[in-house]
Order: structure tokens, then C-alpha cells, then sequence
């Protein structure tokens, strides 16, 4: 009895954490670039974005007010007073004056730091730098403090990105280049593989098995290999890099998976429908458009979802088939590597343009989401 049919199976329990751990594994990433996106570059360097909702300590390097503009008389000596931090509220744990001693006066102490110069710094950053006419003049002195920053959230990257000129101008031509690969790129092949997968299900003509094994063949072959082969063949027929060339390799290399999907959901509509549409007088193409397209509606969807979200993401065709020289045509996976390039320090920009570039494919994921199941399912139960 404990076999019997739709009895609840002891390995339930596994599917569901296994299921849990590969969401995680999925949400961990995204919640943790979103996160970052909206901090500062001190807290991003100081502690992970899951600690971004508690005060955090760390160290910085801050150099006091510029003595020849700042400092003014005191009887026979001069003094520089000022915030550390102009204002802002953070607290002070320790500091010091080198390098080597970074923690080594607490808040409210003096630092002698030789010949009657002292300087005192508060746990609310306020500092008094006492010395004589030639100590307090040249270059600023530097203080090495531990402060405990609250947590700090802001959208000035996003307006960094989005509307600095040195910023936006880049990203907007990357968003409207991807576009222009994206959209073509998932349109071409799914009009392609809908008529091929037709054909392969319904249609009865000599080597009809023979191809369905070539598409399967052709799932397991590394576009890596046909990379520069292709690439020759459209500078030898005058196509060269451009949009046109960008557009048909992904068509050719996205095509074996759109036939063999929409083939398999094709061959398990009802074979009664197509029968009595061509009794009717019903020509293929007719079938084609009137019944078959309206009922595979859940696996086209499925393959585009696959192929927005391989094209939107992929650097490695945009780079071989797009020139980059000028950035006319650069796509937005390689203005993002661009970034962190020329902005290797500034990971609060790279969160932010990687989040940008992931919201239209979080989109469409969620917007399709529902028909993804129901065509990769196709041909599973007759």
C-alpha cells in the first residue's frame, strides 16, 4: 500500500529544497546587484550588500582643511578647526596620524605631534589642529580615523549613469544597439523554425527523419566552432560586420533549438484538427497559419524567451560580428566591460549599469514566464 498510485512520495521533501536552493541561487545575485546599485563606492569597498542595512566600520584616509586658507590666529599660534566630514552625521571610534598607528588615539584625545603642534579630533569628526606659523602652512595634515557610517541608500548612481552626459550618451546608444540585435535576432528564427518544425511534423516528404536527426545533431555543437568560419563566409559574400551579419548568426545558431521545440509541440497537437481542416479543403498553408500558429503560441513563446534573453545577454557573437572601433554599434554587455575598464574603482557605476542592462530581460522573463513551462513541456504526454 505504500506504493499505491497518488500517494505522496518520500523524496518530496528533496525536490523541494532543491527547488528553494536554485531560486536562491538565481535571486541571490540579482537582489545583491540591485542592493549595490543604490550604495555608496565607501560602503560598497567597506562590507557586502547584504550588510547594507547595518551600521558599518571602516577605515578612511581624510586630509584636514588647507592650512594657508583655513587657519587663523590664537595669540602667538595658529589653529585650523573644521568637520572631517563636512557635516555629515558618522561616528568616530578611533583614529590616528600614521599609517602604521591607524587606531591609536581615541575620540577627544590630543596628538602631539611634535614642537607644541597638536591636533585633536571628536567622535563627531570635529577637529582643532593647533601649531605654529610654519607647521600650519604647505600641505594638509592627514588623519587616519575608524568611523561606524549608518546606512546609506541613494539614486545618484542611477542618475550618473542615466543622465550624465559622460555616462548616458553611451549607455542610451548601447540600450537602442541591443535593441536593434535583440528584436530581429528572436524575430527571424522563430518565423524560420515555425515553418521548418511545421513541415518536419506534418508534412510527409523523403528524408523528413533524416533532417529531424540533423537538428538534433546540431543542438550539441559549440557555436565557438563555427564562430570564424562564419565570419569569413560574410566578408567572402560582401555582408561584413554589421547588423545584417549580427542578425543572421544568431539566427543559425538559435535556429536547432527553435525546430526541435516548436517540431515537438507541433506533432502533439491533436492529429483529428489537422485531418479535418484539410477534409474541409484546407491548404498546408492555411493549416499552418489558422490552426497551428494560434495553438503553439506557448512553446513560440517559450523559444523566445530563450532567445531574447541569449542574444540580450551575449557578448561573444556582438564582438566577432558588430565593429566596435567606433561605438556606433556597441551593444550594451560590451559598453558594460567598457566601464569596467576605464572605471575599474568605481563599482557602484558597474552595479548600476549591469542592473540596467538586466531590467528589460527580467521583464520579458516575468512578463512570459507563464508560457515557459507549457512549451518546454511540449510533446512530454500524448
Amino acid at each position: 500500500m505504500d506504493n499505491i498510485a497518488g500517494s505522496k512520495s518520500g523524496l518530496s521533501w528533496a525536490v523541494q529544497i532543491s527547488t528553494l536552493l536554485i531560486v536562491l541561487l538565481w535571486l541571490f545575485p540579482t537582489v545583491g546587484l540591485l542592493v549595490s546599485s543604490f550604495r555608496t563606492a565607501d560602503q560598497i569597498s567597506a562590507s557586502g550588500w547584504w550588510a547594507a542595512l547595518f551600521p558599518q566600520e571602516q577605515n578612511e584616509v581624510i586630509r584636514l582643511a588647507d592650512p594657508d586658507e583655513a587657519r587663523v590666529p590664537d595669540g602667538a599660534m595658529f589653529v585650523v578647526s573644521g568637520n572631517l566630514f563636512d557635516g555629515a552625521e558618522r561616528q568616530i571610534t578611533a583614529w590616528g596620524t600614521s599609517s602604521r598607528r591607524i587606531a591609536e588615539f581615541a575620540p577627544g584625545e590630543t596628538a602631539e605631534l611634535g614642537e607644541g603642534e597638536t591636533l585633536t579630533i571628536e567622535a563627531s569628526g570635529d577637529y582643532v589642529w593647533r601649531g605654529t606659523d610654519d607647521q600650519l602652512s604647505g600641505r594638509a595634515q592627514r588623519s587616519f580615523v575608524t568611523v561606524v557610517s549608518q546606512p546609506e541608500f541613494t539614486l545618484a548612481n542611477y542618475d550618473n549613469m542615466l543622465f550624465d552626459p559622460g555616462n548616458s550618451e553611451g549607455m542610451a546608444r548601447a540600450f537602442f544597439n541591443t535593441l536593434t540585435v535583440t528584436i530581429p535576432a528572436t524575430v527571424i528564427p522563430i518565423v524560420i523554425a515555425a515553418f521548418a518544425a511545421y513541415a518536419l511534423a506534418w508534412m510527409q516528404f523523403p528524408g523528413r527523419a533524416l533532417l529531424i536527426a540533423c537538428v538534433v545533431g546540431l543542438l550539441v555543437v559549440p557555436l565557438q566552432l563555427a564562430l570564424i568560419p562564419l565570419l569569413r563566409l560574410h566578408l567572402g559574400i560582401g555582408i561584413g560586420k554589421g547588423y545584417l551579419g549580427v542578425w543572421l548568426a544568431h539566427t543559425g545558431f538559435g535556429l536547432p533549438l527553435a525546430i526541435y521545440l516548436l517540431r515537438n509541440y507541433m506533432a502533439s497537437l491533436p492529429r483529428d484538427i489537422i485531418e479535418n481542416a484539410k477534409v474541409d479543403g484546407a491548404t498546408d498553408f492555411q493549416i499552418f497559419t489558422r490552426i497551428i500558429l494560434p495553438l503553439s503560441f506557448p512553446a513560440l513563446a517559450s523559444f523566445a524567451i530563450f532567445q531574447f534573453l541569449w542574444t540580450w545577454n551575449d557578448l561573444l557573437v556582438a564582438k566577432v560580428f558588430l565593429i566596435d572601433a567606433t561605438g556606433d554599434t556597441t551593444v550594451m554587455t560590451n559598453q558594460i566591460v567598457e566601464l569596467l575598464g576605464t572605471r575599474g574603482g568605481n563599482w557602484e557605476i558597474l552595479a548600476t549599469a549591469a542592473f540596467v542592462s538586466i531590467a528589460v530581460p527580467l521583464a520579458v522573463f516575468f512578463a512570459m514566464q507563464r508560457y515557459l513551462v507549457r512549451g518546454l513541456l511540449a510533446g512530454s504526454v500524448k
